[in-house]
């Protein structure tokens, strides 16, 4: 889908977008033999995919895994699966059941995650988990490096939630991801804000 703002007064503008749009056409009708681009090294996905390998969900089942690692970054806060501060959503529909395997990969700081209602603002520390069992074990004091914690919960309640690191001052500084608990969705996915 093309999007475009056409300003008012600029000759040729609307020629300049019905000859891109002409071209993007054209170019899909064709058929591109040309590979998407791979995931991230960190466990992303191509852009327009909505569900990258870290995710597995069973339509049947109603039960989504997601393997979940943490790294360091090159600056600011360490990342989940090479997103941070918000910029990717796990959509999941209500009822489901999530299981998550979480990995800390960062040698540098100890790190949790749990499931906290979205507000205006985000939390100095990770506090009580949203869903029964929706958190890693030291959600304050983290786990260090090498550490794995696995843990299922339901997702009983619709609404906007944050995949956050409960160490102090760690989702301040953006480690973090957002969670759709989607009373519409049909299965689980992801999506880039």
């Amino acid at each position: 889908m093309l999007r475009a703002l056409i300003p008012l007064g600029r000759p040729g503008a609307l020629t300049a977008l019905l000859v891109t749009s002409a071209a993007c056409v054209s170019a899909q009708s064709t058929g591109s033999s040309a590979a998407p681009p791979p995931p991230s090294a960190a466990g992303g996905a191509p852009a327009d995919s909505t569900k990258p390998a870290w995710l597995v969900a069973d339509d049947g089942a109603k039960t989504v895994t997601i393997a979940l690692v943490v790294t360091p970054a090159s600056s600011g806060a360490a990342l989940i699966n090479g997103h941070r501060a918000g910029d990717l959503q796990v959509i999941v529909p209500l009822g489901w059941t999530v299981q998550w395997d979480w990995r800390s990969a960062d040698s540098t700081a100890p790190h949790s995650l749990v499931v906290m209602e979205e507000r205006e603002k985000l939390p100095l520390e990770g506090g009580r988990a949203v869903f029964t069992n929706a958190m890693t074990r030291a959600v304050t004091a983290g786990l260090p490096a090498g550490q794995v914690d696995r843990t299922t919960f339901s997702a009983e309640q619709a609404g906007w939630y944050w995949l956050l690191c409960g160490v102090p001052g760690h989702a301040l500084a953006g480690e973090y991801l957002g969670l759709r608990v989607d009373p519409d969705a049909r299965t689980a996915g992801v999506k880039l804000k």
